[in-house]
Formats: structure tokens, C-alpha cells, sequence
């Protein structure tokens, strides 16, 4: 189930950035009128984001949700995590292999790092909503709550190394609080077995 799930999360990721093409070409043509500044910040911080955050999760919760294996609410955030890793791994070779010599060296340095432990981070906090939900059966609320937390700090993250482009130390401050949080959810959720 776990190698299921990476590979799903995976999937995912190809989902995610179709939709991100059409939705970023609908926004050029709806938007047109708008600044700049606004149709850049709406397609690639807002949008993505929030796709990405959707699609990591439906994608998940196709496979694990009937699945025997899927058995204890820790679950939740246990494949939440390894599917964000499937997708990170897709989304890396997809750059990767899209771009020139010199954008090896850019991938492996701000996405196996940076972009890798967003997805970790944020997919683990809809796990840990949608653990809670399960726990205390309003699943609906629990998870929306937890995308909604999770695309904020998935926009919160591509806004940081946008604007800190040269200068990592912010979105990667950012992703060690965010951590630390991450890190308290999973105890918690294993201290309410």
C-alpha cells in the first residue's frame, strides 16, 4: 500500500500540472484586464498552490481510503506523506528532465530540499486533519480545514522563495516552524491511538 501510494501521489503530480496549464491559461484570458502583478500572483502562488494541495489529496484518498490497510487514523498522515513524496519525486524529474544542464544543479538545491519538504509537510497536515475528522467522525469538516491550512502555507512558501529568490534563509525558516508543528501533530495523533 505504501509503494501504492508514492506511486499514486506520483500520478498526481501529472494531474496537478495539467490543471495548472488550463487554469493558468484560463486566468490570461479572463484576467486580462487586471495588472500584471495580480494575474502573475493569482496563477502561481494562489492557483498552484491550491491545485497541487486538491489534487495530492484526491488522488490519495482514492487509494487508501477503502483500503484494509488504511486501519487507524495515523494512517491518514502516514500516506498523506509518502504520496507527497511520490508527487515531489515526479514533479523534480519533470524539471529536471524539462530543463538544461544548469537546471539540474537549481532542482537538486531548491526542490529536493525546499519543495520536497513542503509537500512532506503540508500533505502531513491534511493527514492530521483528516485523522482527526476520523477520530472524531466529521471527516468533510476536518479535511477542507486541513486544505484550506495547507494550500496557505503552500502559497506562503512559493510567495517566500519568489520574493527571496537569492536569499533562502526565509522559506526555509518557514519550512522548519512549519516542521516543528508537523512533528507535534504526529505525537499527538499517536498519543489518541
Amino acid at each position: 500500500m505504501i509503494a501504492k501510494t508514492y506511486i499514486f501521489g506520483g500520478l498526481s503530480a501529472f494531474a496537478a500540472l495539467f490543471l495548472e496549464i488550463l487554469v493558468n491559461q484560463s486566468l490570461q484570458k479572463v484576467i486580462i484586464t487586471l495588472p500584471r502583478l495580480i494575474e502573475e500572483n493569482l496563477s502561481v502562488f494562489i492557483g498552484f498552490g491550491v491545485i497541487e494541495e486538491l489534487v495530492k489529496f484526491f488522488f490519495i484518498y482514492l487509494v487508501v481510503r477503502k483500503s484494509p490497510y488504511f486501519d487507524e487514523p495515523i494512517d491518514a498522515m502516514v500516506y498523506m506523506v509518502t504520496g507527497a513524496l511520490g508527487f515531489a519525486a515526479a514533479e523534480n524529474l519533470f524539471l529536471v528532465f524539462s530543463g538544461g544542464q544548469e537546471s539540474i544543479f537549481l532542482v537538486i538545491l531548491l526542490r529536493f530540499v525546499g519543495a520536497t519538504l513542503l509537500h512532506a509537510l503540508s500533505s502531513a497536515i491534511v493527514g492530521h486533519y483528516w485523522a482527526r475528522g476520523i477520530r472524531f467522525n466529521i471527516e468533510g469538516k476536518f479535511i477542507f480545514a486541513g486544505l484550506v491550512l495547507a494550500s496557505i502555507f503552500h502559497i506562503i512558501f512559493n510567495y517566500l522563495v519568489s520574493e527571496f529568490n537569492n536569499f533562502l534563509v526565509y522559506p526555509t525558516a518557514f519550512l522548519a516552524i512549519l516542521g516543528f508543528f508537523v512533528l507535534y501533530d504526529f505525537e499527538e495523533l499517536k498519543k489518541m491511538g
